[in-house]
């Protein structure tokens, strides 16, 4: 069993979308937090089973140390 961090934001149109720092690229969206958590799940799933042993292994090492906001002027 793997735990993963999964980042959480909001789109313009008030659906919600995850992203998992972790695994480049493996990302999804949901109506509903509990919708979200489920396709993130299966999409975590989905995208573990395109590596081999030694890619988890590296990937799984990584871990998310905090989100601080940062301003910046446009």
């Amino acid at each position: 069993m793997y735990e993963f961090d999964v980042v959480i934001t909001e789109d313009e149109t008030g659906r919600y979308v995850a992203f998992v720092p972790a695994l480049p690229g493996c990302h999804t969206q949901g109506d509903t937090l509990g919708e979200l958590l489920d396709n993130a799940k299966e999409a975590i799933e989905l995208y573990l089973e395109t590596l081999t042993e030694e890619e988890k292994k590296d990937l799984l090492q990584q871990r998310v140390v905090g989100i601080q906001k940062v301003k910046a002027l446009a």
